[in-house]
């Protein structure tokens, strides 16, 4: 899972980060994500020892639609070093949970390498899209990572759970998670004549996760699964010109790739319309017709609608739509009557 790429690949920084400066130095190190980078990031930092002040999570804003800014990552980075702590990790993202929003992985590259920091890229979600011609630019600067991991089965059509982890220097992963127990000796592993994946990974064992996912792209083919993405992205489109057309809605934050984050305009009976839009998304979600999840963007309740479905046409989004609508005005009469 893109979760355990991200433990796997804070050990690899950690351990080369320790070999050079010392291992008493384990609570020196700093690692960095921002506001919209996943959950996960934070739990892998502690399961690999960085104590919970050492996790920076730096602020981001509508005004750059919620990106990591290379130019806040470089004054952490040369704060915490003023302080005497070693810099180790930063988690950048290709399609961030809550909005899909993408870091800009050209110029926090650049500041990784300035700084030598471990630059690992979450693709989790958007990663599929770049197979499309037109969205291969947010992987500009894929040069300058450490490591990227993207996960087919969100948006290639593969069952769960299969996910593919790229590093730039696979050595520094194995040498720290390699063992070498007698029982797992033989002639091919003392001459290393074969890539043994137990020492990519924390379990010993694996699924052939690969076959599936080889099947997939065998039996689809590139244009095929190109025009998936494609497919869903124009439904997302076409719902979020739904939103635009509509009085009483609003987008949170601009459409990227198949996310739209909308929610109910506020009014004067529930002021900034976060308990509004919350009791919205329970009432539609409650019908049983559809389920759509949350996000809070610079303080604003945003209901998400993903699409991603492998079967969902326009005729859903109609009738999605069309229980939106439902149960905005009845939820919208019910605060009137209040």
């Amino acid at each position: 899972s893109t979760c355990e790429a991200i433990v796997c690949t804070l050990a690899a920084a950690r351990d080369q980060a320790l070999a050079k400066h010392g291992f008493e130095k384990i609570t020196k190190l700093i690692v960095y994500g921002s506001d919209q980078t996943h959950f996960s990031f934070q739990k892998a930092a502690k399961l690999v020892g960085i104590p919970p002040q050492n996790i920076r999570v730096l602020p981001t804003s509508s005004s750059q639609d919620f990106a990591l800014s290379p130019l806040l990552l470089k004054t952490a980075i040369e704060a915490d070093i003023a302080q005497g702590l070693v810099p180790l990790y930063v988690c950048a993202t290709i399609g961030a949970t809550p909005s899909a929003s993408v870091d800009p992985i050209n110029g926090l590259g650049l500041v990784a390498r300035a700084y030598g920091v471990w630059l690992h890229v979450d693709a989790a979600y958007a990663g599929s899209a770049c197979i499309c011609p037109e969205y291969r630019h947010y992987l500009n600067g894929v040069e300058l990572v450490d490591s990227i991991s993207m996960n087919p089965h969100k948006w290639l059509l593969t069952n769960m759970d299969c996910s593919c982890l790229w590093l730039q220097t696979p050595k520094t992963l194995v040498d720290s998670l390699s063992t070498k127990p007698e029982i797992l000796r033989n002639k091919a592993t003392d001459y290393a004549d074969v890539i043994d994946y137990k020492d990519w990974q924390i379990a010993l064992s694996r699924r052939f996760r690969a076959l599936k996912l080889w099947i997939i792209i065998s039996r689809y083919g590139s244009d095929n699964l190109i025009a998936h993405i494609r497919s869903d992205i124009e439904l997302a489109k076409y719902f979020e010109s739904l939103i635009r057309q509509n009085t009483i809605f609003e987008l949170v934050v601009p459409r990227k790739f198949a996310l739209v984050c909308f929610r109910l305009r506020p009014n004067e009976v529930d002021g900034c319309g976060n308990v509004m839009n919350q009791k919205l998304l329970e009432d539609i979600n409650s019908s049983g017709e559809a389920y759509m999840t949350h996000a809070m963007l610079g303080g604003t309740f945003a209901i998400r609608c993903a699409i991603g479905g492998t079967l969902t046409e326009k005729i859903h989004i109609d009738k999605l739509w069309n229980l939106i609508q439902d149960k905005a005005t009845k939820r919208l009469e019910a605060y009137t009557m209040h």
